[in-house]
Formats: C-alpha cells, sequence, structure tokens
C-alpha cells in the first residue's frame, strides 16, 4: 500500500503538538483521520504506533520526574476501562463521530466557560471515577488525552514532571490499545512497511521539535492554540457526519 501523504501531514502536525506536550497524536489525528474518511479501527493501526514511539522517547529523558502514584491509578483504573471499551466498538458499528465532535467542543469550551471549567474541575475530586471514566471515554474515542491534560493541570506540577507523567500515562494508553487491537483483529489494518514510515515521521518530528521548539512556547499560547484546534475539530467533525448522512 502507498504512503498516503494526507495521513503524513497529520501526521507531522500532531507529533508536534504531542512533542510540546505529551499528548496530540491521538488527540487531534484521531478526528483529523476521521474527517479525511478513514476507519476508527485504521486511525487507531495509524496513530497507536506514533504516540506510544513519541512518549518513550519523552518519558527516557526526564523518568526520574514520574508521579508514581498518579501513574500506579492510571493502570489499575484507566487501563482496563480502555480495553474493555476498545473491543466492545471494535466489535461493534456504532458511528462515534458526532460523540467525539461533541466532546472536542466541550472541552475547548473549558478555557472560555467558566461554568463549564468549574464543572470539570470538580469532576477531578473524584478521583476513583474520573480515572476510570478517562480510561472508559479514551477507549470509545481515542481521546481520553483531554481529560488526562485536565487531571495533571490541576496537579499544579513542575513543568518536567507534567510533562513526563502526562507521557507516561499517555504512552501506556497508546500500548493497552495497541495490544488489544493485536491480539483481537485477525488482520491489522495498516502494512507494516506503511506504519514504519509513519512512525519515523512521527520521530523526526519530535526531535526537531524538541530542540527548536518546546523551550519557546508559552503556557497561555499554547491554551489558546489548543482550545481553537478542539473546537474546530469538533465542529469539522460534527458537521461531516451531518453531510455523509
Amino acid at each position: 500500500m502507498p504512503i498516503h501523504p494526507d495521513i503524513l501531514a497529520a501526521v507531522v502536525v500532531t507529533a508536534t503538538i504531542q512533542s510540546l506536550f505529551g499528548v496530540g497524536v491521538l488527540l487531534f489525528g484521531t478526528p483529523i483521520l476521521l474527517v479525511l474518511g478513514y476507519e476508527f479501527v485504521t486511525a487507531l493501526a495509524v496513530l497507536l504506533p506514533i504516540s506510544l514511539s513519541v512518549n518513550l522517547l519523552q518519558v527516557s529523558k526526564h523518568h526520574a520526574h514520574i508521579d508514581r502514584r498518579f501513574y500506579w491509578k492510571v493502570l489499575t483504573l484507566s487501563v482496563p476501562c480502555i480495553v474493555v471499551f476498545l473491543l466492545l466498538i471494535t466489535r461493534a458499528t456504532l458511528n462515534i463521530g458526532p460523540l467525539i465532535g461533541i466532546f472536542l467542543i466541550i472541552v475547548a469550551l473549558k478555557s472560555v466557560s467558566e461554568p463549564i471549567s468549574r464543572f470539570i474541575e470538580s469532576l477531578v475530586r473524584y478521583e476513583r471515577t474520573y480515572f476510570m471514566a478517562m480510561g472508559s471515554l479514551h477507549g470509545l474515542t481515542n481521546l481520553g488525552g483531554s481529560l488526562l491534560t485536565a487531571i495533571v493541570h490541576s496537579k499544579h506540577y513542575e513543568k518536567d514532571v507534567a510533562r513526563v507523567t502526562t507521557a507516561v500515562s499517555y504512552g501506556t494508553f497508546a500500548l493497552s490499545q495497541l495490544l488489544t487491537l493485536l491480539l483481537s483483529l485477525r488482520r491489522f489494518p495498516v502494512p507494516f512497511s506503511e506504519a514504519v514510515v509513519y512512525v519515523l515521521a512521527g520521530v523526526g518530528t519530535f526531535l526537531a521539535t524538541e530542540q527548536l521548539v518546546y523551550a519557546k512556547i508559552g503556557a497561555d499560547n499554547y491554551r489558546t492554540i489548543f482550545a481553537w484546534l478542539l473546537f474546530c475539530s469538533g465542529v469539522v467533525l460534527i458537521l461531516k457526519t451531518w453531510l455523509v448522512a
């Protein structure tokens, strides 16, 4: 199968975001590939190895800063829910486009709506339920990274602790999904040689971004760009679902 330029472009853009903030390849790559017309399982097969590779590079540099108590909750509460709900979505013919779109818009409005922001922050207080809900959402939609980012930010970590704790958690999400797909699907949707090209593109993007951009970007600019990307992705995905229907 030839390399798809649209997928390659999406990989470079989303790997840049993930290189900076620990999440991005799955959170933005999933709606982008759905908008481009790819199936959900195909999007997973393309994006999971890339996300995992970038996260491994991030963890290798700052692994001593991982919040291990936080990570234990990810392993015991979120990962089992990811596996269960991913198996559900891969075996059922469900149109999850509108669900993903609505969720993206809600998370985007968190940055500009005080009631929505207070509501999401209140959920963080119930950590056991929050971690399980995060895993369930990620298994169903591939978008648990937004909830992961929200709870990590609520901890007020130092910069490197925040990024590496996000990265190791997000990487574990990707690993559990990838293993579930490999064990449950009879045939992997993307040829190995094609997947390798996308992974190399993602890793190359990470290395370049790490050197040229990471130290220079401001937190305020990130939050604004992040919210707009979420909102626009959600609107486009919902409109595409209506137009196709």
